[in-house]
């Protein structure tokens, strides 16, 4: 499976470049290889890792996985060539491993499906102008719907609504949808059923599924503790699926054990709990171990069985075939320019607790620390503390784009950037999301119980306990109350601030202004 192995072998007619995230029987099919006439290469570059400080446990997920489905490739009769991280001559650039991949085999054609980046697609579109290759660049089959058929219903909207996106692909796919073209129960979505918090009453938690690291994957991690030593993230815990049969046997264990109280209890946040009802399905979705199509399937079969109630299912379906295929349509639709928004013109630099998981805040040090721990943390922790903060802090977009690419084991470009430069900081000036998703500290303390425990008090904004949260929230109105007056959806949040009298909304801006320095958040420039 090694390059020096090939240089000699049978002609090429096509080799087909498989990238990272692009492990599945499914891109071999759509691509028409000949077992006999094609190749397919995989090259693991250190590039990959570190463009962004990479989590350990994502850099061991992408290898382990990239080893293990090239092995089930050989095994199926394929003809493969691997370029390994520590390959001597392995420089870690695409470029200069795809040129003497190509060298050694001499292809007529290369083929490539739609990378999840910017920056991978100009990479390989670079290589082959200079070296004269014949690309032939396909559309990714793993996705529901292309970035052309995206394009064609963005078209002439004043804006982009994943709810209207939603309904079309539930019609479109006939997916929890009736005879008569009407949704099924009625609604089209269940979050207000979908907001429970854990207490006392909720039922008992199930262990993670964990798949264990075999012997190729314990090579692996070894490989990355030693060439990645210094980078984020621990390793002890890794117990991510890396083969297309453990992903299944996560699916399984999902819908059976997870999926009944996924709905109800998906946005809550709890101490000491980072898993509770959530799939942890994501790393395997996006490196293609699993199929949206089958998720899909699985889900509505436990609807129709009864074993799970309609709102679970639904909320699943709709991140499935709602939000996600939305958020990567807006990554293609807005180009790479899309990074460089700014729209709230926040120039502060991400505190440190995002990468020691130290803080005094016990929802950031919970939220921080599992992502340190297990490369992991669910939507709302990402959404409404370690992004809600970044938001009403004023952090760079850039810097925190940065961190959620790197600092997520199912993190890819496509994902996390939409999420977090229009949901998360409305740096995109409202493509994405209709408003800056900001809140105080009473909206965490409403939806978890880290407050708690917590020296802060939530509701208060003045004074030594008030949280920080809640004083940064406060002083984000009024910083930016230019911008946000042009906002509906935030007429009330800023009839609110003017209930704020002026020596209170000074002490408002002075203990921000204190926390800032206390963080290391300090803007550079408002």
């Amino acid at each position: 499976m090694q390059l020096d192995g090939h240089a000699d072998g049978p002609a090429v007619d096509r080799l087909l470049l498989l990238l990272p995230d692009q492990l599945h029987a499914s891109y071999l099919e759509s691509a028409g290889l000949d077992r006999d006439a094609d190749l397919v290469a995989q090259m693991e570059l250190a590039g990959d890792f570190e463009r962004v400080p990479s989590h350990q446990q994502r850099t061991a997920l992408f290898l382990a996985a990239m080893r293990h489905f090239a092995l089930e490739l050989e095994s199926d009769g394929w003809r493969g060539l691997y370029v390994p991280l520590d390959d001597p001559e392995n420089d870690g650039d695409l470029g200069g491993q795809l040129e003497r991949v190509w060298r050694a085999v001499r292809p007529a054609r290369l083929v490539v499906f739609r990378p999840g980046d910017f920056v991978t697609l100009e990479a390989v579109e670079a290589a082959t102008r200079e070296l004269g290759i014949d690309l032939e660049l396909l559309e990714d089959p793993h996705f529901l719907v292309e970035p052309e058929a995206f394009a064609e219903w963005a078209e002439g909207r004043k804006s982009l609504v994943m709810e209207h996106f939603y309904r079309r692909s539930r019609r479109r796919l006939g997916v929890l949808m009736t005879d008569d073209d009407k949704p099924v129960g009625g609604s089209w979505n269940y979050d207000q059923e979908n907001r429970e918090r854990l207490d006392e009453e909720a039922p008992e938690r199930p262990p993670r599924f964990r798949c264990e690291p075999d012997e190729l994957t314990r090579e692996v991690l070894a490989l990355v503790e030693e060439r990645f030593a210094d980078a984020p993230g621990r390793l002890e815990s890794f117990a991510w699926p890396v083969t297309r049969e453990r992903a299944l046997a996560a699916l399984d264990d999902f819908v059976v054990n997870r999926l009944p109280w996924f709905g109800a209890y998906q946005d809550a946040m709890k101490t000491g709990e980072p898993w509770l009802f959530h799939s942890l399905l994501s790393p395997a979705l996006n490196l293609k171990l699993l199929d949206p199509r089958e998720c899909v399937e699985r889900a509505e079969a436990a609807y129709e069985d009864g074993e799970a109630p309609l709102n679970a299912v639904e909320g699943f379906v709709r991140q499935l075939i709602g939000w996600r295929e939305f958020i990567r349509g807006v990554y293609w639709l807005e180009g790479p320019s899309y990074a460089e928004g700014n729209h709230l013109e926040a120039t502060g630099d991400l505190p440190e607790p995002y990468w020691s998981g130290e803080s005094d805040m016990t929802c950031l040090a919970e939220s921080v620390g599992q992502v340190l721990e297990h490369g992991y943390g669910h939507h709302i922790q990402r959404l409404m503390v370690t992004g809600n903060l970044a938001l009403v802090a004023g952090v760079e977009p850039r810097q925190v784009n940065d961190w959620y690419l790197g600092m997520y084991v199912d993190a890819m470009d496509w994902v996390t950037l939409p999420n977090t430069q229009g949901m998360t900081l409305y740096a995109d000036g409202g493509v994405v999301g209709s408003k800056p998703y900001a809140a105080s500290g009473r909206y965490i303390e409403r939806m978890s119980d880290y407050c708690a425990s917590c020296p802060f008090e939530p509701g208060e904004r003045t004074g030594e306990r008030a949280c920080p949260i809640t004083v940064f929230y406060w002083d984000f109105l009024d910083r930016r109350r230019e911008r946000l007056e042009a906002v509906p959806r935030m007429g009330l949040a800023l009839k609110n601030l003017d209930r704020l009298d002026d020596a209170e909304l000074e002490e408002v801006r002075r203990r921000a202004g204190e926390l800032r320095r206390e963080l290391g958040i300090e803007p550079r420039a408002e």
